[in-house]
């Protein structure tokens, strides 16, 4: 009896989510009310559905994807509403500082009960957040935080030295046992503590324990400990496979979780939403206890005179939480990348470790920590550090901007309002044109008037007024970082064909990066 009933309403909804899923796309793509059908698709349903480029990416690989793509077809549909670029002329039409774009709907998606500086889509707003915080990021500023710099790579350094081993004899593989030390979790345990103490002078301790764990605060306020990387790392994954169907995020987002894939990514979402809560709260008790702390909360509650900003609650931890994820996890990608790339190009290696020798000579070991002021100015340095975010910029997707109601120029190509166009870094910076040989990593092509012409095409840190505002600290921490380490030791990987991994999220998501680590013999002149 029940089925005799049933069927009618199950055959009704079938065919009601026929109609929804497979007709009315259909229709939507031939009608072509916005012109896109003239484009490539990524996918042959590309122009009909978001599906193939949620399979691509959870292939791990979407902007790499996009890249060989992007080789025959300056801009491909990646879906029914979505346009990718690959010609860096888009660059300046897309992300430039008189952009008519905006941020497009995967960061309302994505975003908490308020904005932060990175996902504020109004331009009101994100100028009234940028003023607030632009003191804060100042290179000014950063300079007199460099101490704290210090402080975190002194430690790093404490850890290294425990780690040393003989040296490694020529051409000859280290012994497993020494290859002791994952570089990359412990650039991270850096890039961490660093920021804790810079943003919230929170005293973080992951360097000391060698180890990520962390308290987070539920809105009961309650308590429970997780680990922070993978809180974090496996948010940003869950994100990065399910967001791109935007109008349809929020439901997939929810039944996902009945997966056990999905459903183990949403549990460590929700401990790491709890995370910045517990370090906003914990920065907040000191600040109402009437500590005046150099640091980037500070800033965040008080303007210049000590006036009150009058941020709302959830404002304040929306910011806490852009700065302990944005602020640490691309700059520890960073490091691991570069040190990764010397160890691959030993003649680079050899190269930049006579500059920094030559530039240090005559210093005395401080510990081990390189003064920033000693190496920032040096320029073979700083081209490896941009050659390696050129190589892999740590954010490699594009970064989604919806273009205005009334349409806008791309690259002369009218493109109507309401469409999300954007150009990943990875598919910008592996553009033969400007940068032959792309695949090869060469700092030299950063150098002199070579390098001031690449600028404008380098989208490690995005461009125009959405450009990332923590890049001073960005670089202040991997330069540090790279000189300190590469004075004081040599490094190898467990063979010369070893290779990391990559997984893209919004991020890399990299795999460990064990090393073999032993003290050089620097000859002071």
């Amino acid at each position: 009896m029940s089925f005799t009933f049933s069927a009618p309403y199950a055959i009704a909804l079938g065919a009601c989510l026929f109609l929804y899923f497979i007709v009315y796309p259909i229709i939507v793509y031939f009608r072509d009310a916005k012109g896109l059908r003239r484009y490539p698709n990524m996918h042959p349903l590309s122009g009909i559905s978001s599906l193939p480029f949620m399979v691509v990416a959870h292939g791990g690989a979407r902007s790499t994807y996009l890249s060989k793509l992007h080789k025959k077809h300056p801009i491909i549909r990646t879906g029914p509403n979505t346009l990718s670029f690959g010609d860096v002329r888009a660059i300046k039409d897309i992300y430039g500082h008189n952009t008519g774009c905006i941020k497009d709907a995967s960061y309302l998606l994505t975003s908490g009960s308020h904005f932060h500086l990175a996902d504020v889509i109004d331009k009101h707003d994100h100028a009234r957040k940028r003023k607030v915080l632009s003191a804060a990021y100042a290179i000014k500023n950063l300079e007199g935080w460099e101490h704290k710099v210090a402080d975190k790579t002194a430690r790093l350094i404490a850890h290294l030295d425990k780690c040393c081993t003989s040296p490694l004899l020529a051409g000859q593989n280290p012994n497993p046992e020494d290859v002791n030390v994952d570089y990359r979790a412990w650039t991270n345990f850096f890039s961490l503590d660093a920021i804790a103490d810079i943003g919230l002078s929170e005293k973080l301790g992951f360097l000391d324990r060698g180890n990520d764990r962390i308290t987070g605060r539920r809105l009961d306020g309650s308590t429970y400990e997780c680990n922070f990387r993978e809180c974090l790392y496996q948010n940003a994954r869950k994100q990065s496979l399910l967001v791109w169907m935007y109008e349809w995020y929020p439901f997939i987002n929810k039944i996902s979780n009945i997966i056990p894939f999905y459903g183990r990514m949403g549990k460590l979402a929700q401990d790491w939403e709890g995370i910045p809560i517990e370090l906003a709260h914990r920065r907040l008790q000191r600040y109402r206890a009437g500590e005046k702390l150099d640091d980037f909360f500070q800033v965040l509650m008080e303007g210049k005179g000590g006036n009150p900003n009058n941020l709302e609650w959830g404002e304040i931890v929306a910011e806490v939480s852009i700065m302990m994820n944005a602020g640490s996890a691309t700059t520890a990608i960073a490091m691991c990348n570069v040190l990764y790339q010397l160890l691959k190009n030993p003649k680079t290696m050899e190269k930049l470790v006579q500059e920094l020798d030559a530039a240090l000579e005559d210093d005395e070991d401080d510990g081990g920590v390189v003064a920033y002021d000693k190496v920032k100015h040096l320029p073979y340095l700083r081209a490896c550090l941009d050659e390696s975010l050129r190589l892999f910029p740590p954010t490699p997707h594009n970064l989604g901007r919806e273009t205005p109601a009334d349409g806008v120029n791309i690259m002369g190509e009218y493109i109507p309002g309401g469409v999300s166009v954007g150009m990943s870094a990875f598919v910008a910076h592996r553009n033969e044109a400007q940068l032959p040989q792309a695949d090869k990593y060469a700092p030299e092509r950063w150098l002199g008037e070579e390098g001031k012409s690449l600028q404008p095409y380098f989208l490690a840190f995005s461009a125009g007024a959405r450009g990332c505002i923590g890049r001073n600290i960005s670089y202040l921490e991997q330069t540090v970082v790279l000189a300190s380490v590469l004075r004081r030791y040599q490094f190898a990987l467990s063979s010369p064909t070893w290779e990391i991994q990559r997984l893209e999220t919004m991020n890399w998501l990299l795999g460990g990066m064990p090393v073999k680590v032993w003290r050089r013999e620097v000859k002071h002149g």
